[in-house]
């Protein structure tokens, strides 16, 4: 025999106390769970107390630009989603969960994602291939009420922009004096130089695209200060090293494998100050030390989205902490390794 109530079929082989917690859940006149339901509908922003929206990001991929691998499609890059994922809740304590897109259409994948938003309090885009990812992320943020974040772009741009501040600051060089080559025009290049120009892009490259007579890297590099490289291993040579100006600042962040190997580059010029994206070598660029908690700040202040200035503002702080004492903990993660911050922290 089965009890009906209010549209609720119960066996009767139910426990009393779970009858009657169901019966008392699915009562309208006595419901505990339509207290916060109210009161959201009253006051969307409530939804920030009552759920977990205030905790929780999506992490947004359909694998067509994967680091390293390509298009390698959505559900085989799954795993570097579920692994991002683990890194929110390592580093920020967030909850994020990953979601594949089995498109590679930019309206389809938009309309998957933009009725989805009440579910999170932010969206982290990965692995998207250029130009799509700016199309999506523009759209994405034109569409939702939360900030929608293409991490290859931005994170990279804040930990790039913090590692350059630092290295000038050890180098004696102002960025307003000094030439900035960068060498792949890709999703990240492009959001590097938007931060280190501290002002928004046009129609993304053509911004940058700077009419010139130099027709190659060698002619580019010659003179320069600051080398970026978000392209291809091992397109720096010596001559292009030794072209360079004095105390060069070379930022080679090809992975796995970056455009030059730091024990060649130091061989050829002494004075440079090198950075690449590998844990192996001092001075690793990683976006790990900027994303978490860029969502950190911008969840806690139910941020609607994550601008330039925000962007600025971590990369100041990821710059200043650089100049803090490692505290005991870090330097016991590396061996007891001492380190100080200078050239090769």
């Amino acid at each position: 025999m089965n009890l009906k109530y209010k549209d609720v079929m119960m066996n009767d082989d139910l426990d009393s106390t779970t009858k009657q917690e169901a019966l008392k859940y699915h009562n309208r006149e006595n419901n505990p769970v339509a207290a916060p339901c109210l009161e959201i509908a009253k006051n969307p922003e409530a939804v920030y107390d009552y759920t977990t929206k205030s905790n929780c990001v999506a992490v947004i991929s359909n694998g067509t630009a994967v680091l390293g691998l390509g298009n390698i499609g959505p559900l085989a890059s799954k795993p570097v989603m579920e692994g991002k994922a683990v890194l929110f809740k390592r580093f920020a304590d967030i909850d994020a969960i990953d979601i594949e897109v089995d498109t590679e259409d930019i309206e389809d994948f938009i309309n998957a994602i933009r009725y989805l938003g009440p579910s999170w309090g932010g969206i982290n885009l990965e692995d998207i291939r250029s130009p799509d990812c700016f199309i999506i992320e523009r759209r994405l943020n034109e569409l939702m009420d939360i900030p929608v974040f293409h991490d290859d772009q931005h994170g990279t741009a804040v930990v790039v922009a913090a590692g350059i501040e630092n290295a000038l600051d050890i180098a004696k060089k102002k960025l307003e004096d000094v030439k900035v080559i960068m060498n792949g025009a890709g999703a990240a290049g492009i959001a590097c130089l938007e931060i280190l120009r501290k002002e928004y892009m046009n129609k993304w490259k053509e911004k940058y695209a700077i009419d010139t007579r130099e027709r190659s890297l060698l002619d580019a590099i010659k003179d320069a200060d600051v080398f970026i490289g978000l392209s291809v291993k091992d397109v720096l040579n010596e001559e292009m090293l030794k072209s360079m100006s004095k105390d060069p600042i070379i930022f080679a962040l090809a992975n796995p494998d970056p455009e030059v190997r730091p024990e060649f580059a130091k061989s050829v010029r002494p004075d440079a100050i090198i950075a690449t994206g590998r844990s192996d070598y001092n001075n690793q660029v990683n976006n790990v030390m900027g994303f978490p908690y860029i969502f950190r700040g911008a969840l806690d202040v139910h941020a609607t989205v994550i601008n330039n200035e925000m962007k600025i503002a971590a990369a100041d702080a990821i710059a200043k902490l650089a100049h803090e004492p490692v505290p005991d903990e870090i330097s016991a993660a590396y061996g007891n390794r001492r380190m100080n911050y200078g050239r090769e922290y």
